[in-house]
């Protein structure tokens, strides 16, 4: 998957499995959607979708979390 895509080309069949499963590996390698959007090429929107249809237990949005700190006792 090094090549990108074509901006708003159709990917259908096995391609499409293809490159699913290419995304499915690399997003639960640790990549960003955002990264992964980047390198195809395609919308944070396609990758997101694309990762739900193969089955990916999306990664919550993390960052700093408010409440009350834990102490450690």
């Amino acid at each position: 998957m090094a090549e990108t895509l074509k901006k708003g080309s159709r990917v259908t069949g096995a391609a499409r499995e293809k490159l699913a499963a290419d995304l499915k590996k690399k997003y639960d390698g640790g990549a960003s959607i955002r990264a992964l959007a980047e390198e195809t090429g395609r919308s944070y929107g396609f990758v997101h979708r694309m990762l739900s249809e193969s089955g990916v237990t999306l990664r919550g949005r993390g960052g700093a979390t408010r409440g009350k700190k834990v102490s450690t006792a």
